[in-house]
């Protein structure tokens, strides 16, 4: 039984192909190649895994990363495809879907969304509610530099709390489009705001925590 993840993962790789190596990401300073690359190196080489978060380990992390976007593209692509190498426990079925979901979910409208035409995408309600849990799992994690409160509202699926505070700002659409502004990308997440106009701003404004 395929996963969300899988579903998505798979989908983001028909994307790749259909776009090319070259295409631009929402992803600054990255087109699809960087794109894959990192997801490639965030499963199969731990040993640059540590200059994603220690800033003095990223020199290796951007060399192993770029020696992987040099690779043939369907080379790449077929990488990302296969997943996890067996000895990585994202492989097991559970520990992806919890893992995967919203990550693959995100840079897939990475590509997508860069793209000229896109338009937003018809999902499964069952992938929605996916994405809603996502959400609720990932927002005080994501929005904890935020110095405004911010309340989490997706119609037929609830609400929750992102980050305590006062003022608050009501954020208010799709569970996919509220993920895709939990994890910073403002600018194309199709969502609702209420709150002062000055709270608006900051939260706009505001970095994702990851």
């Amino acid at each position: 039984m395929s996963t969300h993840a899988r579903t998505e993962r798979l989908a983001l790789c028909e994307t790749f192909l259909q776009t090319g190596p070259d295409a631009p990401t929402l992803c600054e300073g990255w087109n699809s190649s960087d794109l894959a690359a990192h997801l490639v190196l965030r499963e199969r080489r731990p040993d640059a895994q540590a200059g994603l978060y220690i800033p003095g380990l990223s020199a290796h992390t951007t060399a192993v990363q770029g020696e992987l976007a040099a690779q043939p593209w369907d080379e790449l692509v077929e990488q990302v495809r296969s997943g996890p190498p067996a000895w990585n426990p994202a492989r097991w079925r559970v520990l992806d879907e919890a893992t995967n979901t919203a990550e693959f979910f995100v840079h897939h409208e990475d590509v997508r969304r860069a793209q000229p035409d896109w338009k937003p995408r018809v999902l499964h309600p069952d992938f929605e509610q996916a994405l809603w849990k996502a959400c609720g799992l990932a927002g005080k994690l994501a929005l904890r530099s935020c110095d405004v409160g911010v309340e989490l509202v997706a119609p037929a699926h609830g609400r929750a709390t992102g980050k305590r505070g006062h003022p608050s700002v009501r954020v208010e659409g799709p569970p996919a489009e509220l993920l895709l502004f939990v994890f910073g990308r403002r600018d194309v997440a199709q969502v609702d705001l209420d709150g002062p106009n000055d709270a608006i701003e900051r939260l706009r404004a505001s970095s994702s925590g990851f």
